[in-house]
């Protein structure tokens, strides 16, 4: 066999292999962080109406909602352990939380997700501003792979930098056509409304690192917090212009004392008691605003 024909050969093969695999419909598995699987998600069509979820509590819509958001589900399990997936964690936390705010009364309560199905990032947050929140909790758990001592809470809120991509991002693409914090910003010029727009994500954003205080204060003696428990990060599920918010990520699964502590009735139990009592005290704060 000629040398140039064993070179072209040596170049083509991927090729030819990845386009057969793409006609066959086979599929490849990709690593990511130490996990090895292969997801497969339908996504909703483009322009689809948003399918909102049952809102629950309170008959009075003036009552501050809250929408509580189960990280994950349906094919996608997030991070996973040793006999433990994050979504299952996730929404086993997620429904204590709202049994606990509604046994309490005063609040109306919505969930992105109540059971083992798959939400598209977008469609988390849209329906929090869709359904008029007055916050947004996102509730995650945490992974480190090899290293099984890990483990503690964390809070996440929305980067300073990502505010303002954010804010600048959101004016693009609604062009004037909304209201934010009450404002209207119909009829305002590009420039008056990107400022307006991120006056608002600032706002929202203060708002957001305030509750997540309130959290870790709440959670002191209940709760085990990692070292550093407050984080700043660039999530799609942070931002909301309008709706404060904050992704907090449980524990790790990854540790198995701390995974089964998570799934168990008494760990479910002192987060929604943590969390619902730091809930209470942010809306009541808001409430007492001019």
């Amino acid at each position: 066999m000629p040398d140039r024909f064993k070179i072209m050969l040596i170049f083509c093969a991927p090729v030819v292999v990845l386009g057969l695999i793409y006609l066959l419909g086979a599929s490849i598995p990709v690593p990511v962080l130490g996990r090895s699987y292969v997801v497969r998600i339908d996504l909703p069509e483009a322009g689809q109406q948003l399918d909102l979820p049952e809102v629950q509590g309170p008959q009075d819509k003036t009552r501050p909602l809250v929408v509580i958001d189960a990280g994950h589900g349906g094919a996608d399990p997030g991070a996973v352990g040793p006999g433990y997936q994050e979504k299952r964690i996730v929404l086993g936390l997620a429904k204590a939380l709202r049994d606990r705010l509604l046994e309490e009364g005063g609040v109306r309560v919505a969930m992105t997700r109540d059971d083992d199905s798959f939400v598209v990032l977008a469609e988390r947050v849209a329906i929090a501003r869709e359904l008029g929140a007055d916050l947004f909790v996102s509730i995650h758990a945490d992974s480190a792979g090899e290293q099984a001592d890990v483990r503690g809470a964390s809070i996440y809120t929305l980067s300073e930098e990502a505010n303002s991509q954010a804010a600048a991002r959101f004016a693009q693409r609604e062009n004037g056509a909304d209201i934010i914090n009450g404002l209207d910003l119909s009829g305002q010029d590009e420039a008056v409304e990107a400022i307006l727009v991120e006056l608002s994500q600032r706002q929202t954003a203060n708002q957001s690192d305030s509750f997540a205080s309130l959290i870790v204060r709440e959670g002191q003696g209940r709760l085990t917090f990692h070292p550093q428990p407050r984080r700043k990060a660039s999530l799609a599920v942070l931002r909301a212009p309008d709706v404060p918010a904050i992704l907090y990520e449980a524990g790790f699964i990854s540790n198995p004392e701390e995974a089964q502590r998570l799934a168990s009735a008494e760990g479910r139990e002192n987060f929604a008691a943590t969390m619902a009592s730091a809930i209470r005290i942010f809306l009541a704060r808001n409430a007492a605003r001019p």
